[in-house]
């Protein structure tokens, strides 16, 4: 009775987040206070965790939003850069150059060069840099979100560089004898052979699973931002959707094959930036012109779609060629790479200065950042970058830094209160109750309600995992070892189990409050956090629920035979997925 007594308790911070923030619809500078309290509570007076701990805890999380409010500030900086130097007007026109459908523009920049940004710098960057993209291209900011987090799933079990895998199931397992002595019987003699096979499995789930989120993606864009509020605006263009879905998952699941964890996001969306934006320029599976798709005019907007940045058509700044515009993106996205990937020095380098504070107020809880390391520094030095190469003049150079700190110090409140929820839910163990820390205490009472169905739920709990953390990498490091000790006590291959771990928790990452709030604040759109969450919380469901179901079949077809709760699982959703989809170009009305 225990473990279902804890689990309920542990999931009190997480109800808490659900019922005032996606539910009552209060703001995150409201919610997030109050999820913070109870996790804060629990840990004192039921955990029995010393003061001290929560308190060094909450120091940590408040470390921890410092640096992605720096991050948030780069990323505003270097859009109100582009807007006062005229570069967002060229990068608008470029678009539109190769279509002005809102539908194509989505996929080419959300999907393709958010996953390119992902497979860089990982840790929700692609927010930062899509995300108000699509706002100067002239997407409601809410619009631009929705789409910004949507996208955050298949790319991110690889983003910075594979750091979800070889970071955090590497950390997370080992060192455990079982791990070991499972990869050894495999054949596994090397540790980075044994995480390349598991990042090959996570591949395989997510090419199958990611064929569907462009589709999703402008289904949800047409339902809740159209004049006609109809998912079969979208899914119209259904062809070009899968079409770039597939020119972005195939190269990435072979790169998972040839070269590890390391690069499939990477190459995979910028193999299929290369491939669907050349197919667009040419015509293939795009849209007839008279069949271009729009968002009603501004002046019909819903009030809560609008951000508080205001990106201006300004006609009186000089006109720039589109490699001069783009310029700024291209070198983000260089300086990504070069000082991510483990092969070059510059990774090294940047993170030789590192701020630490080990063992805070006497805990075993150190915070510590690496300030050149920080996608906000590589924001700030292209901002600089482009002031000069873009010769803005000083008053508007200076306008776009008050205007960027402004946005950012609203983003404030929200993750003040967020991060630290999150670090104290994390450090919950140790205490003189001797319970397990509060996620494990979480996940022991699902897994005990499962029993052998657990393969289904296992993405979610990985999913859980990143709602809280805000991270894939904190999330595989929390839950691989319980997942694969979980695939052991029911007789499976565990390493499916570490699979579908990760693959959850890139899925989480659609519906993390730290994510939704850092993607909303780069636009200046604050308050609407739950109303984000309402709209990409069954996308999650989907992403976890359909690998899930794989790989009940996988790894359960052997004792159970094909025909098993995985297929019938897989078969209902196939079903479902084409009768919708059917059904709204057959009648084409609004849903």
């Amino acid at each position: 009775m225990e473990t279902y007594y804890l689990s309920v308790l542990s999931l009190a911070p997480v109800f808490t987040v659900a019922l005032f923030l996606v539910i009552l619809r209060w703001p995150a500078s409201r919610a997030m206070p109050l999820s913070y309290l109870v996790a804060a509570g629990l840990a004192l007076f039921v955990w029995n965790v010393p003061g001290t701990q929560v308190a060094a805890a909450t120091i940590n999380g408040l470390i921890v939003a410092g640096t992605l409010l720096y991050i948030i500030f780069g990323a505003i900086l270097l859009l109100n850069t582009l807007q006062e130097s005229g570069a967002l007007r060229t990068i608008r026109r470029g678009f539109t150059d190769i279509t002005p459908d809102r539908r194509i523009q989505v996929i080419i920049i959300a999907w393709l060069f958010g996953s390119f940004i992902e497979g860089s710098a990982g840790f929700g960057t692609p927010a930062a840099v899509a995300v108000p993209l699509l706002v100067g291209l002239g997407f409601p900011a809410l619009a631009a979100v929705v789409a910004g987090m949507l996208i955050q799933s298949t790319p991110v079990s690889f983003g910075a560089a594979g750091t979800p895998i070889l970071v955090g199931v590497s950390t997370g397992l080992s060192g455990a004898e079982n791990v070991e002595a499972f990869a050894a019987a495999g054949g596994f003699h090397e540790w980075t052979d044994f995480l390349a096979m598991i990042g090959t499995k996570v591949a395989f789930l997510h090419a199958i699973t990611g064929t569907l989120v462009p589709l999703i993606v402008l289904g949800c864009m047409t339902r809740f931002f159209g004049e006609n509020r109809s998912f079969a605006d979208g899914l119209r263009v259904w062809r070009f959707a899968l079409f770039a879905a597939f020119a972005m998952t195939i190269p990435y699941i072979i790169v998972a094959n040839l070269l590890g964890p390391e690069f499939p996001a990477l190459l995979g969306g910028l193999t299929g930036l290369a491939i669907v934006v050349t197919a667009a320029k040419r015509g293939l599976f795009m849209p007839d012109p008279s069949e271009y798709w729009d968002f009603p005019n501004k002046d019909k907007w819903d009030p809560e779609w609008s951000g508080t940045i205001e990106i201006r058509d300004d006609s009186s700044k000089a006109t720039m060629s589109s490699l001069m515009a783009w310029a700024p993106y291209g070198l983000v996205g260089l300086l990504l790479v070069l000082t991510r990937l483990r092969a070059l020095p510059f990774s090294g380098w940047l993170n030789a200065w590192s701020v630490r504070w080990p063992d805070i107020l006497g805990s075993s809880i150190t915070a510590s950042f690496q300030p050149l390391f920080l996608p906000g520094t590589i924001f700030i030095v292209v901002s600089l970058t482009t002031f000069l190469l873009h010769r803005v003049d000083t008053a508007s150079y200076g306008k776009a830094w008050s205007n960027s700190i402004k946005t950012t110090a609203a983003a404030s409140v929200a993750l003040v209160f967020t991060v630290p929820m999150v670090q104290v839910f994390i450090n919950s163990g140790g205490g003189a109750a001797g319970f397990d820390r509060m996620p494990i205490a979480l996940a022991d009472g699902v897994a005990s309600l499962a029993g052998s169905a657990w393969p289904i739920f296992a993405p979610f709990i990985g999913g859980l995992g990143a709602f809280v953390a805000g991270s894939n990498t904190v999330s595989n490091m929390m839950f691989s070892l319980f997942q694969f000790g979980v695939g052991e006590r029911i007789g499976v291959d565990p390493s499916w189990m570490v699979a579908l771990q990760a693959v959850g928790g890139a899925a989480g990452n659609m519906i993390c409050v730290h994510n939704v709030v850092t993607a909303s604040a780069v636009v200046g759109l604050l308050g609407k956090e739950g109303t984000v969450i309402r709209m990409t919380i069954l996308p999650f469901v989907y992403y976890a629920l359909l690998p899930g179901s794989i790989g009940y079949l996988i790894v359960w077809h052997a004792d159970k035979g094909l025909l098993n709760a995985g297929t019938v699982l897989i078969a209902a959703i196939i079903a479902f997925v084409v009768y919708f989809v059917s059904s709204q170009l057959r009648h084409g009305s609004p849903s």
